[in-house]
Parts: C-alpha cells; sequence; structure tokens
C-alpha cells in the first residue's frame, strides 16, 4: 500500500507473529505488504536458515522497509528503570550489545536491507563525561554499518529533539538518522513530536505511526499507548511537518499494547488514509 508516496507498513513485533509465515498470514489480513523486521530471531542462525525465512517474505512480495535490534536486559517496567538499562548506555553490557548491533547489520547488508533501527538510550549532558563515551560507542557501530552500506537509526523518545540533534552533529556519521517515533515523546514527556519534526527535519530516514496520552508527570511516569488518532498528538499537523521537512520515506504502524491489535493497526491505515487522500 502506498498513500500519496509513502509506503505504509507495520513493525513486525507488533504483529506477535509465531512464525515468519504468520506474519505474511496477518499482513494479508490487514492489507499490507511494507514491514519493519525485529532482526534478533534471525541472529546466530545459520546462513541458510536465514535464507529460508527472509525467503518467506520475498515469496510474498513483502518489502522490508527496515530492521531492528534490541537489547536483553533492557527493562522498560519504569522510566528511571530504562535510563539506567537501554541501548548502548550500560558499560557492562556494551561488548554484548555492540556484538548485537553489528550482527543485525551483516543481516541486513545480507539480505538488501538499507537501515536497522535502535533505541541508543538515554543521552548524557555534553559536559558529562559518559556523553564523549556513547559518542564513541555508537561510532564504532556506525563504522561498521557504513563499511556494509546500511544506515544506523536512532528511534526518538528518551532525549528532547534538540539534544538528539546536537549528539547527531557531534556524532558526525553520514549513514546516522533518525527513526521517528512521535508517540515515544509523549509517552516519555520528551517535548512535542510536530516541533520535533520540524528540529531534526533531514536526518528523518523512517517514522512510527503510533500514539500516545501524556502522564500527570511527564519524565517520570510513563504515558500511555493508545490507537493512533486517539491520543495526543496533532495527527494532522505531524503529517503536514512531515511534508515540510520534504519526508516521503514509509510510515510504519507500531503498536505495542492492546488486546486487538490488528483492528487497532486497521483502524491506523484507515486513519492515514483519511489524512492522506
Amino acid at each position: 500500500m502506498n498513500l500519496s508516496g509513502h509506503d505504509i507498513g507495520v513493525c513486525s513485533w507488533s504483529l506477535n507473529p509465531a512464525s515468519m509465515t504468520d506474519l505474511v498470514a496477518k499482513m494479508d489480513e490487514l492489507a499490507l505488504d511494507h514491514v519493519q523486521l525485529n532482526l534478533v530471531p534471525l541472529i546466530g542462525r545459520d546462513e541458510q536458515t536465514c535464507q529460508k525465512e527472509i525467503d518467506v517474505l520475498n515469496s510474498a512480495e513483502i518489502a522490508i522497509t527496515a530492521g531492528m535490534v534490541h537489547f536483553e536486559g533492557e527493562n522498560y517496567s519504569t522510566i528511571a528503570s530504562i535510563k539506567v538499562s537501554g541501548g548502548l548506555v550500560p558499560s557492562e553490557q556494551w561488548s554484548v550489545r555492540k556484538q548485537r548491533a553489528l550482527d543485525a547489520g551483516r543481516i541486513a547488508q545480507r539480505f538488501g536491507i538499507q537501515s536497522v533501527s535502535l533505541h541508543l538510550g538515554f543521552i548524557p549532558p555534553a559536559n558529562d563525561p559518559s556523553y564523549t563515551t556513547l559518542i564513541q560507542r555508537t561510532r564504532e557501530i556506525a563504522s561498521v554499518y557504513g563499511e556494509l552500506g546500511i544506515s544506523l537509526l536512532f528511534e526518538t523518545g528518551q532525549e528532547r529533539a534538540t539534544e538528539l540533534l546536537m549528539f547527531l552533529n557531534d556524532l558526525n556519521a553520514r549513514n546516522a538518522g533518525v527513526n521517528f517515533d512521535p508517540a515515544n515523546m509523549i509517552l516519555y514527556g520528551s517535548g512535542d513530536p510536530v516541533e520535533a519534526v520540524k528540529i531534526l527535519g533531514r536526518h528523518i530516514r523512517h517514522v512510527h505511526i503510533k500514539d500516545a496520552i501524556a502522564s500527570d508527570s511527564p519524565g517520570i511516569e510513563w504515558g500511555t499507548e493508545v490507537p493512533f488518532g486517539h491520543g495526543d498528538i496533532d495527527h494532522l499537523n505531524f503529517i503536514r511537518a512531515l511534508h515540510d521537512v520534504e519526508y516521503d520515506g514509509p510510515l510504519v504502524i507500531e503498536r505495542e499494547c492492546g488486546s486487538n491489535r490488528l483492528t487497532d493497526i486497521r483502524q491506523a491505515v484507515q486513519k492515514l488514509e483519511s489524512i492522506l487522500k
């Protein structure tokens, strides 16, 4: 499906697939043919097995908009817990997480996936010594990804857009960019998504369609994820802001909560159709 030049897709993990065949079946129900693929289940598997899995998608003519990698030990129970356990920040997890990120990148390169997203973790203040450490760690991964010919995308959420922009400028890696998730900014209490689009502009290379309601204590307690169009995001101005910064890439629906995800995702598609008609 393509709406006004945007490929419309879904995040594979939003569908909780039991297998690649199950993923295809659920996408058929949704009449979608683009997916952002969680690469973690392919890590550590032999090349022949990985090829068979990807062939299931190829045979169904499903295109992969990007890959995604996450890390063991990330604790999302509270904002405070993910602040110390998320992404590339924890030093005791760095070597293991670096290897997982590189493994995901090599899988992406092998199967022609052009980019991989991850949660960078909470960016420390620029005057904190750990800021330089995070720059160095991220640059190591971005450098290998560059050699593989793929992009490394950081998902928005934990930091304000101005902080992420400064980090990208200091990182100075041409293959680094943003996987923009507007709901995460509401969930974490890190700013207005519409204004963030204007700030991050040309760095946005992949976009999640997701919505949320802010908590009464933003930045301290989680907001609440809700189906797209039912939260605090000004969805009309959000899409307009993407067009204003000339973003013409995929719009990929993510739904990580709820017991009726297929229904929620289908409604998100309908909402996009009404906006982009």
